[in-house]
């Protein structure tokens, strides 16, 4: 069975839309998903599946997720091997320097078209930098994430697609667990 990454967008960050992790677990168990395993407080879940349509696993899983808590919470589903294949074309690896906790990876719902990423990469705001590939939109914020210059309502808005971000430690951290089994 695959071992997939689930991560939530908005959940438990400020007083509103709180969640408990073992009741999401449980949502996860209710569709027969194996194995599932929270990491952190934020709505990350880590889980075993023969489901071949990610797409539509995760509308079930959005789904379930309003009916239990009452809210609708957006979710991104990444494999082990995608998990694996972010952490390899990070653009910063060979960088020295670099605070794992200042990186953030934005898993993008789809590849953005033409027009949206070239207004991303315009978007350059010293001293954060980005990176866009793929599904994934690498930004590293060097003075950190409390007062960036980016804005990331202007990424929201010219996205135009579900996303959600994990910091680098948590990428690591989620990748192993989804390999492990």
């Amino acid at each position: 069975m695959a071992g997939i990454v689930s991560m939530f967008r908005g959940v438990n960050l400020g007083p509103h839309r709180r969640i408990k992790m073992d009741a999401l677990r449980g949502v996860y168990a209710s569709l027969g998903l194996q194995n599932p395993r929270t990491y952190v407080q934020s709505g990350n879940v880590v889980f075993q599946t023969k489901e071949g349509n990610l797409e539509r696993l995760a509308l079930r899983i959005e789904d379930a997720f309003e009916r239990a808590f009452g809210f609708r919470s957006e979710v991104i589903l990444r494999t082990a091997a995608e998990m694996e294949d972010v952490i390899a074309r990070n653009p910063l690896a060979n960088r020295r320097g670099i605070e794992p906790a200042r990186l953030l990876v934005t898993f993008l719902g789809a590849a953005p078209g033409a027009e949206a990423r070239a207004k991303i990469l315009e978007m350059q705001s010293d001293p954060e930098e980005i990176y866009l590939d793929g599904r994934e939109l690498y930004i590293y914020f060097a003075n950190g994430m409390a007062r960036p210059k980016l804005s990331m309502a202007q990424i929201d808005r010219v996205l135009k697609t579900r996303w959600t971000g994990r910091n680098w430690n948590t990428v690591m951290a989620l990748s192993e667990m989804a390999s492990s089994g």
